[in-house]
This record gives C-alpha cells, structure tokens and sequence, in this order.
C-alpha cells in the first residue's frame, strides 16, 4: 500500500510505483471513482474527458464569484 499527505491545498502526490502502474506521467490527467466509500484512481481515458465536456455547460449556475469565495476552502 503506497500512502501519500495532503497538503493544505489538498494536493497529494502519486507515489512513484502508483504513476508506474497506471503508466502515468506529468500533464496526464487521472480520474478518481468512489464507490462503497471507497476511491479509486485511474489514468483518464477520453470517454472521461468526453462525459467532462458535455456535462460541463451544466455546471455554470456554480460559477459566480461567490460561489467560489464559498467553496474555496473545501
């Protein structure tokens, strides 16, 4: 089990045998699933980036800059 910390930013790095196993490398983009309280990561495929892209005209009744000052430390 490979573990990493978060950082104020909730940032974390993928450890080194993570990124060699779902072969990724910097600029890559990974997924995450959470299921059963559980979350998985993974390398994005485009079917990710497709899903992303036709939901995210949805997504700006959450775009105002309040919204932003309200969520910013989440």
């Amino acid at each position: 089990m490979e573990t990493s910390r978060l950082t104020s930013k909730h940032q974390a790095t993928v450890p080194a045998d993570v990124r060699a196993a779902l072969g990724l490398r910097a600029g890559d983009t990974i997924a995450w699933d959470v299921v059963d309280g559980e979350a998985r990561v993974r390398k994005a495929r485009p079917i990710d980036w497709a899903f992303a892209g036709a939901v995210s005209e949805t997504l700006t009744e959450w775009a105002s800059e309040e919204d932003e000052e309200a969520w910013r430390d989440l």
